[in-house]
C-alpha cells in the first residue's frame, strides 16, 4: 500500500526543511531516501519545488539584469520539466501497487492521478511554510500579520482536506469503486519535433 497522507506531508516537511538550512537555490540535493522509492522521490518533487519557488521569487525582482533573466526563465523551464518527470515516475509505483486491483464494472474514472494530488499537495506545504514566515515577521505591520494569518488558517483547512481526499482516493483505487489513468503531459514547448520555433531553426 503506498504511504499515506501524514507520511507525504513528513517527507515534503523534510525537504523543504533541508532547504531552508542554507536556502540557496544553487546547493545540491541531499536526498536521505532511496531515489527510486516513493520517499525518495516525494523528497526529490519537493526539493524541486522548493528550489522553483525561489527561483521565481528572484526573477520578480524589478532591476534584475536582462541576460540573468533569461538564465532564470531557462533554468525554470527546466524545472518544470523535471518536476513533470518526477510526478509521472511516482505515477508508476502507484501503477504498480494497484497491479491486482480489478476495477467494478461501474467504477468511477478519476480526473487526476494520486501523484498529480501529491503535486498539489507538495506546493502546499510551500505555501503553509512561506506563510508562516510572513505571519512572523516583525519588520511588517499588524494588518499584514492579521491577513498573512488568516491566509494561513485557509492553507491548513486545505491540507487537512487534501489529507482527507488522498486517503479516500487511494482507499476507492483499493476497493474497485474508483480508478484513474496515467496521461503522460507531452509538452511541445520542450520538444525540438514539436515546438515550431525550435525545428524552424
Amino acid at each position: 500500500m503506498p504511504l499515506s497522507a501524514s507520511n507525504c506531508f513528513h517527507i515534503f516537511q523534510q525537504a523543504i526543511d533541508d532547504y531552508h538550512v542554507h536556502d540557496d537555490v544553487d546547493q545540491p540535493m541531499a536526498n536521505p531516501h532511496p531515489e527510486t522509492t516513493m520517499p525518495g522521490l516525494l523528497y526529490r518533487k519537493c526539493w524541486i519545488d522548493t528550489v522553483q519557488w525561489h527561483l521565481e521569487d528572484l526573477i520578480r525582482v524589478p532591476d534584475i539584469d536582462p541576460d540573468e533573466a533569461l538564465l532564470l526563465k531557462r533554468r525554470i523551464d527546466a524545472s518544470n520539466q523535471d518536476r513533470t518527470d518526477t510526478v509521472e515516475r511516482i505515477d508508476d509505483l502507484f501503477v504498480e501497487a494497484f497491479r491486482e486491483v480489478v476495477p467494478q464494472p461501474d467504477a468511477r474514472l478519476n480526473s487526476e492521478s494520486p501523484a498529480w494530488l501529491l503535486d498539489r499537495m507538495s506546493i502546499l506545504m510551500l505555501k503553509i511554510y512561506h506563510m508562516q514566515e510572513q505571519a512572523a515577521r516583525t519588520d511588517a505591520g499588524t494588518d499584514h500579520t492579521y491577513r498573512c494569518r488568516a491566509k494561513l488558517e485557509v492553507l491548513q483547512e486545505q491540507k487537512a482536506d487534501m489529507e482527507t481526499a488522498y486517503t479516500q482516493l487511494l482507499e476507492d483505487i483499493a476497493s474497485g469503486i474508483r480508478t484513474f489513468k496515467v496521461y503522460r503531459q507531452m509538452k511541445m514547448y520542450n520538444d525540438a519535433t514539436l515546438n515550431p520555433k525550435l525545428y524552424e531553426k
